[in-house]
């Protein structure tokens, strides 16, 4: 933090520090973008860094400043009926859209932002100029800067493309989500007939602190969540590394052949092998049916597998071993092929038996190479929206909760407030902003922590 606190400040410093450098002609591209460029002869450069202000100058007039205006608001003229005097009759009076409004805000942020991104680079080049002059050199043509974006600066180029679609279609929607968590749109706030305005942290409040039924559905589903992610991510992680070792054996014959049946379940779609389960595990499924054929429960009972919250969270605990332990067997088999033999003849012959060498050089190595993994898998078990929708659905759902089932995690109680009859944005807003927090801390608090970050290059 400190350091992109830094960062931020020098950004800003560079201003004053070329600002009081650069002679009238760097001082005057502070104001017209290009002009010291321009009227030092480099043409091309000067009149693209002007066109570029020239754009964002008439977008600003024309719609920017209102965007930004609406912003603020969210719409102040609601839809509603009003009386036509020449016709006589009630007629459709449309007011303004909140969402629109709110995306046209955020997007001329975004071009705002831009715009300083390119005036500094506006000021930049002018300064290069002024000293490319001072030391009597003659300044770079048009072909001389293009030629530069596919030599030394071959980096810009490639990366350009990738920036711009990760800033177009992952950065400005996920910053309108989070903006959605300030507001009160949700099913009594549907644009245009109804706005939606800004209050702030009133959704945070609400679900953390208020003691509502969203409230206590948060934390009995945040507690699952943190249970299932952690008995998903050891259960997962131990039965791989187990697996491997029983395959890598030596006395184990067709090694192949076992890897081989176990990766089946990483190429077959996981929706495919989760349906074809929840299908197996009804009331009335083949798994029940089998049971009551050999005669352990009744002809008419049935074990509750996905319909008791106690059995669908046992049964979804277990079933995301079939998906998720051979992937940690297949990272597992190229770690144990690396661990020197010698470790092993050593400790052999100083008397350790398979335990001690399972403890003290087999796991050690494991541990190692793969806590970047662990923690990765962590995260993505709180966020492991597949199983829990496609096995239960969330289920069995519960009238103490708010729109939640026993077995929902946050990221599919999220879900189902955008996608249910009473479309809670503003709520599922702020319950991704805070699965956010909660993976993000955990995420540098623990892989800081961690020997594969500290002691990388001691580790013998």
């Amino acid at each position: 933090m400190k350091k992109e606190l830094k960062g931020v400040r020098n950004w800003f410093l560079y201003f004053i520090r070329t600002f009081k450098k650069g002679d009238c002609l760097t001082k005057l591209c502070f104001f017209i973008m290009g002009s010291s460029n321009l009227l030092r002869g480099q043409i091309a450069k000067g009149l693209a860094f002007l066109a570029a202000e020239i754009f964002y100058l008439y977008y600003l007039i024309t719609i920017g400043l209102s965007s930004l205006a609406g912003l603020a608001t969210l719409g102040t003229k609601q839809q509603g009926m009003v009386m036509d005097e020449e016709l006589g009759i009630f007629v459709v009076q449309q007011g303004d859209n909140s969402m629109l409004m709110l995306l046209s805000g955020v997007v001329s942020l975004f071009l705002t932002a831009l715009f300083l991104v390119i005036w500094r680079a506006s000021i930049k080049a002018g300064y290069e100029a002024q000293q490319i002059k001072e030391q009597g050199k003659r300044l770079p043509g048009l072909l001389e800067d293009i030629c530069t974006y596919f030599d030394s600066k071959i980096h810009r180029t490639l990366m350009a493309l990738p920036l711009t679609g990760i800033l177009l279609f992952t950065v400005l929607p996920l910053f309108f989500m989070i903006l959605i968590a300030f507001t009160n749109y949700d099913h009594e706030h549907q644009p245009p007939g109804n706005l939606f305005t800004w209050i702030g942290l009133a959704n945070f409040k609400t679900i953390l602190l208020s003691g509502d039924t969203i409230s206590k559905t948060f934390w009995p589903v945040l507690g699952w969540t943190i249970i299932w992610a952690v008995f998903a991510t050891l259960l997962n992680y131990l039965g791989g590394i187990l697996l491997a070792l029983l395959i890598n054996r030596k006395e184990t014959k067709c090694k192949g052949l076992w890897r081989t049946l176990f990766v089946i379940s990483i190429a077959i779609p996981q929706f495919v092998s989760l349906l074809v389960v929840r299908t197996m595990l009804n009331n009335d499924g083949a798994v029940n049916a089998l049971l009551r054929e050999l005669g352990i429960i009744a002809d008419t009972a049935f074990v509750p597998f996905l319909s008791n919250p106690s059995w669908a969270r046992i049964t979804v605990i277990l079933v995301n071993l079939w998906v998720g332990i051979p992937y940690t067997m297949l990272i597992t088999t190229g770690i144990l092929s690396n661990i020197p033999g010698d470790l092993y003849d050593s400790a052999r012959v100083d008397g350790a038996n398979q335990v001690v060498i399972f403890f003290k050089i087999t796991m050690p190595y494991v541990v190692f190479v793969t806590t970047p993994y662990l923690i990765t898998q962590f995260i993505g078990n709180i966020n492991n929206f597949n199983v829990i929708y496609f096995l239960t659905g969330g289920g069995p759902i519960s009238l103490d909760y708010y729109q939640a089932g026993k077995t929902d995690l946050l990221v599919t109680w999220l879900y189902k407030l955008t996608t249910g009859t009473k479309k809670d944005y503003s709520y599922a807003s702020a319950i991704g902003i805070l699965v956010f927090i909660l993976s993000a801390v955990f995420s540098l608090i623990s892989y800081r922590r961690t020997a594969s970050y500290n002691r990388e290059e001691d580790f013998q």
